[in-house]
């Protein structure tokens, strides 16, 4: 096959039509699922403190029983690869929806606080599945030359049933008067999920049918006819072929190259993204601004990010991963940097305000980043137990950063601890400069 005629196949391929066909094909067992599953969680999450206090929880112990969701789903990332590699990604999709039902029914009927945690961590442990199938599902048939919209995309539905999630929770407190009502909220939106997934159209058959020659599983070639090499942690010089499907730990040890730098370049990514929902919020408080102002500052924050998640994947596709990735770090780091210094200026309100919207922007534009880069590298004829530790790195990120916030605003201050994570987003700038084009298996 000649230079051209790949470029020409490409070119058909990522037409107007061929996307749009794409995208519904995709939409009952991927988007649909993912949007469901996400307003449900987004509904449940601001509720879950409550539900722990009414059994008797104080603030540190609800929070904790807040954090089981988090901790399931760090742990449950491994197992899920194992899962997905084993019983492939649809049947994975299904058991997380209905392991999750269980989770649902605990946190609904909890006489007590162990009940409502343990309910919380297996919710948890189902996301991690419902995810990573996703995820694994993408990476092994959507087309190269799609992949970053469609992964753009995947993260704007997760981002859009989170964002509006919390709003369904305030209608169904208003109309029943009791926070119960979200969690059955939930439960039904997994019900639909499931359905969905079981009884959508194979997506094996639909999928495969949409791919062009360059970019078909069997010879995934980019537009300049060079064949995707599997990722050995080392510098990419050609294919690599894989003989049968290994063990996570195995998968783990031998892609250690590329999961201790490009792995833990992108977890710093998450954990900017973790601290800024965690230091804004705090931000606000601390400069004496009322919860009102607060929440509509972190509201038009969180629309800016909301409205830039196509435009992400348009980026990556068309430019490069490098030219979304090193924007959104360079701004969110330096952003928590510039904040830092005016918390005690007699515009600390406006400054506020200002680099907020610059977090949004740079959010935004990282919508997708770690769903691509984890596809790019992954063995892509058995992904599953790489992307598990792939997003065991992303989510510890997210879980620390947190935590690091608030140990460093307890010991210093809320300033240090707000630039200490803006050195960490330029650290992580530098990082992705540095191994993706070492890692990422295409020319950009």
């Amino acid at each position: 096959m000649t230079l051209q005629t790949n470029v020409d196949e490409v070119t058909d391929a990522a037409s107007p039509d061929s996307i749009r066909r794409m995208l519904w094909r995709l939409a009952p067992v991927i988007y649909g699922p993912t949007i469901l599953f996400a307003l449900g969680e987004g509904a449940l999450i601001p509720l879950l403190p409550m539900l722990a206090a009414q059994l008797g929880a104080d603030v540190p112990t609800a929070a904790l029983v807040a954090s089981a969701l988090v901790v399931g789903q760090l742990c449950g990332n491994i197992p899920a690869g194992w899962a997905v590699a084993r019983i492939g990604e649809r049947a994975t999709m299904a058991i997380g929806g209905g392991v999750a039902m269980i989770g649902v029914v605990g946190l609904a009927l909890s006489p007590h606080l162990p009940l409502l945690t343990a309910s919380a961590f297996v919710i948890g442990l189902a996301a991690a599945a419902f995810g990573l199938a996703r995820h694994s599902f993408m990476t092994t048939r959507v087309p190269l030359w799609f992949r970053a919209r469609a992964l753009s995309l995947l993260g704007g539905t997760f981002r859009l049933g989170m964002f509006v999630g919390p709003f369904i929770a305030a209608g169904l407190l208003a109309v029943f008067g009791d926070e119960h009502a979200a969690v059955w909220f939930f439960g039904v939106c997994l019900v639909a999920a499931v359905l969905l997934v079981l009884l959508g159209r194979d997506p094996e058959t639909d999928v495969a049918a949409l791919d062009s020659a360059p970019t078909r599983r069997d010879d995934r070639r980019d537009a300049a006819g060079d064949l995707v090499a599997e990722d050995s942690g080392e510098v990419i010089t050609g294919a690599v072929p894989v003989a049968a499907p290994a063990g996570v730990f195995r998968t783990m040890w031998h892609h250690r190259g590329v999961l201790s730098r490009l792995g833990l370049a992108a977890a710093s990514l998450s954990a900017v993204r973790s601290a800024r929902q965690v230091a804004l919020p705090l931000w606000g408080l601390s400069i004496g601004l009322d919860a009102q102002t607060i929440a509509l500052v972190v509201g038009i924050s969180g629309a800016i990010d909301f409205a830039l998640f196509y435009a992400s994947g348009q980026v990556m596709d068309r430019f490069g991963r490098l030219w979304a990735a090193l924007p959104a770090m360079i701004l969110m780091g330096a952003g928590f940097v510039a904040l830092a210094f005016t918390h005690d200026t007699d515009q600390s309100a406006m400054w506020f305000a200002l680099f907020a919207a610059v977090l949004g922007v740079g959010n935004g534009l990282s919508s997708g980043i770690l769903l691509t880069l984890g596809a790019d590298v992954a063995p892509q004829d058995d992904p599953a137990a790489f992307l598990g530790s792939w997003r065991t790195l992303t989510d510890a990120g997210g879980a620390i950063a947190p935590l690091l916030v608030s140990g460093i605003a307890a010991a210093m201050s809320l300033a240090v601890a707000t630039g200490a994570m803006g050195v960490v987003g330029l650290v992580g700038a530098a990082a992705f400069a540095r191994w993706v084009p070492r890692f990422v298996p295409r020319a950009r």
